[in-house]
């Protein structure tokens, strides 16, 4: 008799998020719909991005948006969450192939910007360095 194996099934690949692209996780989505539900503005967007300042070089921007600039790349949320980022052409430089999550846990809840560009942060966690 023959023993037959079956061979380990294979570890998930993580996806991989395009250098010109930042990925809204259905976590993010499903807070932002919330939270626009709440202000009252379904059309609201959010705009991320980057400026100088902080201790270790940039802060990362998270604010409302009520229209598309002419040079902003937008990114949509998973299908049928009717969510969107939008990301001025400077900040992509530093954001692209980012994932924005939202996250919950024993020490409170909020977006997490998981960024491979990031070389370090502050241990404020308001300040990031590229």
């Amino acid at each position: 008799m023959t023993a037959v194996t079956n061979p380990a099934p294979a570890a998930p690949v993580a996806p991989t998020v395009s250098k010109r692209e930042v990925e809204v996780t259905a976590a993010a989505a499903e807070e932002i719909a919330k939270q626009k539900a709440k202000r009252g503005t379904p059309d609201a967007m959010i705009r991320i991005g980057v400026r100088g300042g902080g201790c270790t070089g940039f802060t990362y921007v998270f604010e409302w948006a009520e229209s598309v600039r002419p040079t902003d790349k937008q990114f949509f949320g998973p299908e049928g969450t009717n969510v969107s980022i939008v990301v001025d052409p400077k900040s992509l430089v530093y954001l692209g192939g980012m994932q924005l999550d939202f996250v919950k846990g024993m020490m409170g809840h909020g977006f997490k910007f998981n960024n491979p560009n990031a070389k370090g942060a502050c241990g404020c966690g308001e300040s990031v360095n590229f």
